[in-house]
């Protein structure tokens, strides 16, 4: 009987990227197959932290550290600085790992890696963490360059919508998916690392995406070789195995049981937004004007000052119907039946863990891909609605309970929901798109 191959996996540092990729290390392990899960060493110390028994020997998962080439978490929080020494310090570290590898699995967002196995005559595969939708333009970057629609620093030249094919939706010049609009050093550096995906996709005749075929049609069909295997959920017995980079609250999941069905706003900005206080404190108030029963993650880095009155006043004026942790095993709370709606970032893991569990969104993008997500949650699927901003860029109150209201009260989205739902749970159930794509794959590596 031909053998699985020796797979090697290799997410970007951070959060996003890590998670889906850890979920798909564990559907391929389930099959047999030996994975080794490579992170930078920061980032392995955070995720083994945040999840004993991770790197328990016992398991088919095996996690390797590698320097990043940096000194402090300060220089890690400089983009430039991260992009740089990882593509210059890691793949060499990777070369180094164990010989017998004969697969290897990267984030093409660290398509060196792939690079590196082509070189080495490893067999490989593309992942993209992101929607197809996002990976569709992002490989028309120089084509966008070539016919003047943005510059060669990724700036949209016309405030017009954006066609980069007949069979897809036009995208709008403000959804691009290096968007920074708060710190425009961060965008230039996003930029410069989303150039290097079309070239990288090339080391790779196949690219799995954390997505499913009846989500985005449209999006599958311009790009050869994607192959949607989406939406990756962690099974219940593999819930405190999911890689995150934060200690979980599970105190959260009693507190939803206290509460009636669909009667919690669920309030999470993911693992990078920071917020002016300025923004905080309107976010603070709205949830304090609904008067509705509210669940917030609220990390210790989400603000770009201190928050005192938050912690002094805010909590206990609410204390009988909000609770407030730092970090909440996301998939869990999405999946209970008192919550009612998802305020997000709209990062595309919280999106997808929301689509699969039928909760409505409200929206409020902070950068990248997450602008895209926006308007494909508000105007493609019809699932949620964006809160806009006033021309300082913060959203006030009165926008917030505004549109919370107005998902809540929507009966259209809520069917949306409920439809995306069931297709999601059939593409991965037996004889689903996702699955049967996933199957096909792994047959495809054995030896």
């Amino acid at each position: 009987m031909a053998k699985l191959k020796h797979v090697l996996v290799i997410p970007s540092p951070a959060q996003g990227h890590v998670t889906p990729l850890l979920k798909l290390s564990h559907c391929i392990a389930d099959y047999g197959a030996k994975v080794t899960f490579v992170n930078t060493e920061s980032i392995h110390a955070q995720v083994m932290a945040a999840n004993p028994g991770l790197d328990d020997e016992s398991r088919r998962i095996k996690f390797v550290a590698i320097p990043d080439g940096l000194e402090t978490d300060e220089e890690r929080k400089d983009s430039t600085k991260m992009v740089d020494s990882v593509s210059r310090v890691m793949p060499a570290a990777v070369k180094r790992q164990d010989e017998q590898i004969n697969f290897m699995i990267a984030d093409l967002t660290a398509g060196w890696a792939l690079e590196v196995a082509e070189r080495m005559g490893i067999e490989r595969a593309g992942f993209w963490p992101a929607s197809v939708s996002t990976l569709a333009l992002t490989l028309h970057i120089p084509k966008l360059i070539e016919d003047g629609v943005i510059d060669n620093k990724g700036c949209a030249l016309k405030n017009d919508l954006i066609t980069i094919s007949k069979d897809l939706p036009p995208y709008k010049s403000n959804d691009l998916t290096w968007s920074c609009p708060q710190d425009p050093k961060m965008q230039k550096d996003f930029f410069r690392c989303m150039s290097a995906i079309p070239g990288y996709s090339k080391h790779s005749t196949s690219v799995l995406c954390n997505s499913f075929h009846e989500l985005e049609a449209s999006a599958c069909s311009v790009i050869p070789g994607a192959l949607p295997i989406g939406p990756l959920i962690v099974s219940a017995s593999l819930f405190h195995l999911r890689g995150s980079l934060w200690s979980e609250d599970a105190t959260c999941l009693n507190w939803l049981d206290q509460h009636p069905a669909q009667s919690v706003i669920y309030v999470a900005f993911g693992s990078a937004t920071v917020f002016s206080q300025e923004q905080f404190y309107e976010l603070v108030l709205s949830l304090e004007q609904i008067g509705r029963p509210f669940l917030w993650v609220v990390r210790p880095d989400l603000t770009d000052g201190p928050v005192t009155e938050f912690h002094d006043r805010f909590l206990q004026r609410v204390r009988n119907y909000g609770k407030v942790v730092q970090w909440a095993p996301q998939e869990e709370v999405l999946a209970h039946p008192s919550v009612a709606c998802f305020f997000t970032h709209c990062g595309w893991n919280s999106t997808l863990e929301a689509l699969s569990n039928g909760v409505p969104l409200l929206c409020r993008p902070y950068f990248g891909d997450q602008f895209l997500d926006r308007s494909l949650i508000s105007d493609v699927w019809r699932v949620g609605l964006g809160v806009d901003s006033d021309e300082n860029g913060v959203t006030r109150r009165h926008e917030v309970r505004t549109k919370i209201l107005a998902v809540l009260g929507s009966d259209e989205i809520r069917a949306n929901c409920l439809r995306l739902k069931e297709m999601a749970r059939k593409s991965v159930g037996k004889g689903g798109s996702s699955l049967k794509n996933l199957q096909s794959f792994i047959k495809d590596m054995i030896a």
